[in-house]
């Protein structure tokens, strides 16, 4: 009697586990929503961690749960690997390396979504008709963006790394060479449904012109577009990982992919419209392209240097300071000598804000991570748009390691790469002191007019020494 109503609860037990499952894929789904929310305010930012921390966990919780899921032991032992290496990561890498870092991140993606096409279509139940085509096409539109994921955030690890040359490669007829190749896969899954998916050959040489395609497709953007490229790759990861849903049969995973594709097309949509430039335009490489030598090397004049001691001097008799932070910042660690250089104004009673341009930094949102991280409040950060406003009351503007988003050339050369991008307006301030290691161009390779205006001077060297220097001199 006893074992009756063992397998009787065993048996009740197997068939509510689906509707379980599906109960808490629907739970970490509006968690991860409530992630993407929270995460849009520097407020609420801490709150939206948390939500997609538990998200996960309860995703992953309810994948393993899953009766349909074998192995157990090796699942959980490559979790632990997995684990072990992004905790090291998490420790070791610096704020300034995160863009990489989450570049290298999205080539893992779109590996993933590789390997699971492959499986997917070497590995699947009986199917016939409509479904098979369904079926073949799900593989085939996998495996395509997640190869192109791969290969295009190795290029954009590359060269936010240093490894690979930042300048646009502007290869002859690049983009009737894109358009070939996507035409040619296109034509490729037309014949490799056709066929029932009998033939392997047009999978494996649409991979192969996948993985050229990505590369080529980031290898033509310049370096001044980093920040939107990897936004965008963050938006393929996510098409990537809804595909490999649709391959697996995952609710969760098709939900979680379309958030972060969609998410990621909106933020590179809304940074392209800050760059003044379509998103076409970019994943195209007509911005960020190589410089001529003459752009660089224009006499625009002499520049002036000035003294720590007399950046001081400047602020202490300012009513009105604007702070306008860049990667240079990042790279110096100066984010917390400035907001200790900020207390001490504020102390004196001295009106202390900060700019940030929407692609300062290589990654979304770098810049408030940062001012964050070193206790910066909140309200008195402010975007481009605000600050540009109210440009002419600021008595000083201090621009510590910004150059392309504050280079006037945006607005007055349209011939420069930058043309038309819009920037932090800080020569219309009274007194605008840029902080610089040397006179090289920034990272777009564009000289800037800026740093040879009248009421501009330099103040050269480290940016964390400089500012420290500064908060003592005060």
């Amino acid at each position: 009697m006893s074992s009756d109503l063992l397998n009787q609860a065993l048996n009740q037990t197997a068939h509510q586990t689906p509707n379980l499952i599906v109960g808490i894929y629907v739970v970490a789904a509006l968690l991860f929503i409530l992630s993407l929310s929270s995460l849009s305010k520097q407020e609420t930012a801490e709150n939206g961690n948390l939500y997609g921390i538990i998200g996960m966990i309860l995703a992953i919780g309810a994948t393993i749960y899953d009766p349909r899921i074998e192995h157990f032991t090796v699942i959980i032992g490559a979790m632990a690997v997995g684990a072990l290496i992004g905790t090291r990561l998490a420790l070791k890498v610096e704020m300034t390396q995160m863009p990489e870092l989450v570049a290298i991140l999205h080539s893992f993606v779109g590996l993933a979504a590789v390997l699971v096409g492959f499986n997917s279509y070497f590995e699947h139940a009986v199917m016939t008709g409509v479904m098979l085509n369904i079926h073949l096409v799900e593989v085939f539109l996998g495996i395509f963006i997640g190869a192109v994921t791969f290969t295009g955030s190795i290029v954009a690890f590359g060269k936010l790394r240093g490894i690979f040359n930042s300048a646009a490669l502007m290869l002859p007829h690049r983009h009737k060479m894109n358009l070939i190749a996507g035409i040619a896969a296109f034509a490729l899954m037309v014949v490799f449904v056709m066929d029932a998916g009998k033939d392997t050959l047009p999978l494996y040489v649409m991979t192969g012109i996948a993985l050229i395609f990505g590369w080529h497709l980031v290898s033509s953007i310049g370096g001044a577009d980093m920040p939107v490229v990897v936004s965008m790759l963050n938006s393929y990861s996510g098409w990537a990982a809804a595909a490999a849903g649709f391959m697996l049969n995952n609710d969760l995973l098709i939900v979680t992919g379309a958030l972060v594709g969609s998410s990621g097309a909106i933020l590179s949509y809304i940074m392209c419209k800050a760059m003044n430039r379509s998103f076409i335009s970019v994943i195209a490489g007509g911005f960020g392209s190589d410089v001529s030598a003459a752009a660089v090397d224009k006499d625009y004049g002499e520049h002036r240097e000035i003294t720590a001691e007399s950046v001081a001097e400047l602020l202490n008799e300012a009513k009105t300071v604007l702070i306008t932070p860049g990667y240079g910042m990042a790279v110096a660690q100066a984010q917390y000598p400035v907001n200790e250089v900020c207390q001490a104004l504020q102390a004196k009673g001295i009106d202390v804000s900060f700019g940030i341009h929407p692609v300062a930094g290589r990654l979304p949102g770098h810049m408030n991570v940062l001012l964050a991280e070193a206790k910066v409040p909140y309200d008195i950060v402010f975007e481009m748009e605000e600050v540009n406003e109210r440009m002419a009351e600021a008595d000083v503007v201090l621009v510590i390691g910004a150059n392309d988003t504050v280079n006037p050339g945006a607005l007055d050369d349209p011939n420069s790469p930058i043309a038309g991008m819009p920037v932090i307006e800080v020569w219309n301030a009274k007194q605008v002191i840029v902080f610089k290691r040397s006179m090289r161009p920034g990272y777009a390779g564009v000289q800037n007019p800026l740093f040879f205006k009248e009421n501009t001077q330099l103040l050269f060297g480290d940016a964390k020494e400089s500012v420290e220097n500064i908060f003592k001199a005060l």
